[in-house]
């Protein structure tokens, strides 16, 4: 029976689709030649349908890569609202991708199936025209307007200086985020500084496909080097405006969006063709990044003289979400942070701050570290030029590549990661496009930040990774960096929610929208005149918080010594419903509090049931649950159960506040 097995297998193993045996599920010639020597040579033990049920080399790889980014995404602390969000963005344009070959799918494996997939998809493709002709749309016209691909520009630095493991790992990243939903397009920057430009072009050349490379030994289709789309032309004189072309524009926009459409990955050098001789010549890279913000937002206005519809509606199928800078310098450093970075950066407020510091530490250094601060302060005004472009959901990601590739070493694939204590770090780039945080929180305390060794060696406290956003303008009142924050002294007069300064109406809709309850204003006003401390606002009152220096009951007004006992008390914390969980507006509040108004501590109390609490008690250094009443107490202040007074007087002052809701009769505290 086995011979006679093997006779039949002959003609079918000799067609021309099976010819070449070492293509037969990673099978070699050697093992076909071993076993058919032991078949004619009467020993028939070798079972023959081994090459078809043994797992191939490329599907075991498959298969691995398919784990790991399983791991990569459950890896990644995703809330209910970061969920919800990400598939309000991605899930739509994922479907539409993947709609057609599930159809297929489900035709080809489904044996019930009456139709055939030709007439699956006509009938589905036709409830699609019907449904948007009911909605007055025009399917073919408005489709890429409806449903935009979503690109990142990543902009990749001193890449030789990057090893071949690393570089798989970020090829890998790369292909992920595709899978995610977010295309990647990729400008090499070499530096090359010193070198003439026929050694700038061949290094970048064979930077750019090293990177190809990389990304294609992952998920098809993989990356493509393309020709540069960057046309140069003369800059007008005094242009410095991220809006403007700066003598740079996206002149031959073909390749690139013929590779978008295909969702290969386009590899750019930072090169460009001048206009009038059509020269090759280097540009900044930097300036490229902008020209193709400006082209893929709908702000390029040269290179287009006349009005191709077919070319606008093209550009409009791809919608910039995303910069990442891969350097190896890292996030924005920070004196003031735990961590040495920035974790989170709003360029609206902290800019300036961030530009003065490196601009100094750049001219009162030397050598290498003054370089690195050029570089740290380059990348940060790369962030702020493109993201003054985009819309304000946009964001920047400046970090490493060695963090991007989050590399598993072989050795740890027998590791049950279950039932270790630690685990490898989150792959930035995929926290921040599910959940558009930062990987850490920017406003937990320095003591949840634990030190590790990084991948290169080196001691880490924190990640190295900056993820900016344009963010919001912050108003404190009084400005501490003018007048600290500091008890009052007795007849002193401080500020009042009715100043001028203060817009108490838009104040009043923030409180009551944030807290879900009317506000008793008069009672409240009457409550805290005389003790407020100060006001936080972000934004146009899109959050706020409400401090003020509260006095422990029983105790006598005239003691000489009162000024040492009034307790900081955070007072109101709210942020609008719409803004709450985006645009790190609790964290701009809550840094603000702790970093530059109450540096020696606050307190305040949230009811137990509060769903905030978890954050609540990320972000404090104690907190204390009262047996007796629905409250818990938290504090940022050093050391405070060392200090028995103090922490007396912090509880009365928790217990003792006096809500000023309308509806504080039907609450029970």
């Amino acid at each position: 029976m086995q011979l006679t097995a093997w006779k039949r297998a002959i003609p079918i193993l000799n067609t021309p689709s099976t010819k070449d045996l070492s293509k037969i599920n990673g099978s070699n010639s050697l093992s076909w030649r071993s076993a058919r020597s032991t078949a004619n040579s009467g020993g028939y033990s070798v079972t023959f349908t081994s090459p078809y049920t043994s797992i191939s080399k490329s599907q075991k790889q498959k298969k691995s890569l398919d784990r790991d980014f399983f791991v990569s995404v459950l890896e990644t602390s995703v809330t209910k609202r970061d969920a919800k969000a990400y598939m309000n963005k991605f899930v739509p344009l994922l479907e539409k991708k993947g709609a057609t070959g599930f159809k297929q799918r489900t035709a080809r494996t489904d044996p019930t199936s009456k139709k055939s997939s030709a007439e699956e998809l006509a009938i589905a493709d036709a409830a699609v025209v019907k449904k948007d002709v009911a909605h007055g749309l025009k399917p073919e016209a408005d489709l890429a307007i409806q449903v935009p691909m979503y690109v990142a520009l990543v902009k990749f630095r001193a890449p030789q200086e990057v090893n071949d493991a690393i570089l798989n790992g970020v090829g890998k990243t790369l292909s992920q985020l595709r899978k995610l939903g977010l295309i990647s397009i990729v400008v090499v920057d070499c530096g090359s500084v010193g070198e003439d430009e026929a050694a700038q072009r061949q290094t970048a050349t064979i930077q750019a496909n090293r990177i190809a490379m990389a990304i294609d030994n992952y998920d098809a289709p993989g990356a493509r080097v393309i020709d540069s789309p960057i046309t140069i032309e003369t800059p007008a004189e005094g242009d410095t405006s991220p809006f403007t072309s700066r003598g740079l524009f996206v002149g031959n926009p073909q390749d690139l969006m013929a590779a978008l459409q295909e969702e290969v990955i386009p590899i750019i050098s930072p090169f460009g063709y001048t206009v009038d001789a059509c020269t090759v010549k280097p540009v900044n890279v930097n300036d490229a990044i902008l020209a193709l913000t400006r082209q893929l937002s709908g702000l390029q206005f040269l290179g287009q003289p006349t009005e191709d519809p077919k070319a606008i509606q093209t550009s409009r199928s791809a919608e910039v979400y995303r910069l990442i800078v891969l350097d190896p310098l890292g996030g924005i450093p920070a004196k003031n942070r735990a961590t040495g970075r920035y974790l989170f950066l709003n360029l609206e407020q902290e800019f300036p701050e961030v530009r003065d510091d490196l601009t100094a530490s750049a001219s009162s250094s030397n050598g290498q570290s003054s370089s690195h601060s050029l570089q740290h302060l380059e990348n940060a005004e790369l962030a702020k030029n493109v993201l003054c472009l985009l819309p304000p959901t946009s964001s920047a990601v400046i970090t490493t590549p060695q963090e991007v590739a989050n590399e598993r070493g072989p050795e740890d694939n027998g590791v049950d990661w279950a039932l270790v204590g630690t685990r490898r770090g989150q792959n930035p780039l995929i926290h921040s496009l599910l959940t558009d945080k930062p990987v850490q929180s920017s406003s937990l305390p320095s003591e949840r930040f634990r030190p590790f060794t990084s991948s290169t060696g080196t001691a880490q406290i924190g990640s190295l990774t900056t993820l900016a956003k344009r963010g919001m303008p912050l108003t404190i009142l009084p400005d501490p960096r003018v007048t600290p924050w500091k008890p009052p002294l007795p007849g002193q007069k401080g500020l009042n929610l009715t100043d001028p300064c203060i817009d108490l109406p838009r104040l009043v809709n923030l409180i009551e929208d944030s807290f879900g309850r009317k506000l008793d204003v008069d009672h409240y006003l009457k409550r805290i005149n005389g003790n407020l401390a100060g006001i936080i606002i972000a934004g146009e009152y899109e959050g706020g918080a409400l401090l003020t220096w509260e006095k422990p009951p029983g105790l006598d007004g005239f003691e000489a010594d009162i000024s040492n006992r009034l307790v900081p008390y955070l007072d109101k914390f709210a942020v609008l419903r719409k803004s709450q969980g985006a645009g790190g507006v609790a964290d701009i509040i809550f840094n603000a509090m702790v970093r530059d108004c109450f540096p020696d501590g606050v307190c305040w109390r949230s009811r137990k049931d509060n769903p905030v609490n978890k954050w609540y008690f990320e972000r404090s250094r104690g907190s204390l649950k009262f047996n007796d009443m629905n409250w818990t107490m938290f504090w940022t202040t050093p050391d405070l159960a060392l200090d028995g007074q103090k922490f007396r007087d912090y509880e009365s002052v928790c217990r003792g506040v006096e809500p000023s809701w309308a509806d504080k009769k039907t609450v029970v505290d």
